[in-house]
């Protein structure tokens, strides 16, 4: 039997011409060799160079930008938030849901917890009418919407901006339909839903304006904003206020712009 250098062996039990790169022969099924031989290298690396290329990859510093990303990052507490569960949107949904089903089992609870006429001494009212629907449809629509861009910005901000952002605008709209209207029903998060869209998209929103690139579905998004703004008008009895959602939106477009300014800043 021939080197492995060479173009083919020669079988012993046959006499054929194979490849010296088999084990075996490919016609009588003869055992050639116990293993086939490994094929050269074309440019073997030396000790020296492959010692260096190591020593290299464990020295080698990171880039000035990449760094900066990195630190800008752990400053703002994004990749933080981002690996967490959103805990604060699920346990402001599953209060709404909560809500719900009470109701139903007791009418009576939605004139202890939305306001339905001046609020007088009930100052409570302000906090918890965000969190009481009586119509199905309107929970669904408004708890889906909250569930989406909560979770979206408290994975981008954190749960304290959610809760912030949900009843600071949801008690800024109730103040104002209590202002506006002498006989103000407010009940629902439709001006809550409002304010985390709005503080979401805004971002893109400037992006869009700037003609920067951007990866949010603003139109999607504008379709589910505008569900939400014609909801009170849908309302037969009415549930929800028009002007509390149209208060949540501002508000949630102010509070967005600042916290992408913050977050600008950081970086």
């Amino acid at each position: 039997m021939t080197s492995g250098a060479d173009l083919f062996v020669v079988c012993k039990q046959c006499g054929s011409e194979v490849s010296p790169y088999i084990t075996e022969c490919p016609y009588c099924g003869h055992r050639l060799r116990r293993r086939a031989p490994k094929l050269p290298r074309a440019h073997p690396p030396s000790r020296s160079s492959a010692g260096r290329t190591r020593l290299g990859s464990f020295m080698r510093l990171p880039k000035p930008g990449a760094r900066r990303a990195s630190a800008s990052g752990l400053r703002s507490g994004a990749g933080r938030w981002a690996a967490l569960r959103p805990y604060a949107t699920i346990a402001l949904v599953a209060a709404g849901c909560l809500s719900w089903i009470a109701w139903h089992a007791k009418p009576d609870l939605y004139l202890h917890l939305a306001i339905v006429g001046p609020i007088q001494n009930e100052w409570w009212k302000l906090l918890t009418s965000e969190l009481v629907y009586v119509s199905g449809p309107y929970a669904f629509v408004t708890l889906f919407a909250i569930a989406i861009f909560g979770s979206l910005i408290e994975r981008r901000h954190g749960p304290a901006a959610v809760l912030a952002l949900f009843f600071g605008a949801g008690v800024t709209g109730a103040l104002a339909a209590t202002a506006v209207s002498s006989e103000p029903i407010v009940s629902g998060g439709n001006g809550a839903a409002l304010a985390l869209i709005a503080a979401w998209a805004a971002p893109d929103l400037r992006a869009a304006r700037t003609g920067s690139y951007y990866e949010g579905d603003l139109l999607g998004t504008a379709a589910i904003a505008a569900l939400l703004l014609a909801i009170p008008f849908a309302l037969r009895p009415a549930e929800a206020s028009w002007l509390a959602g149209i208060t949540g939106a501002a508000v949630g477009l102010v509070v967005g712009f600042g916290l992408h300014q913050l977050r600008e800043a950081e970086l």
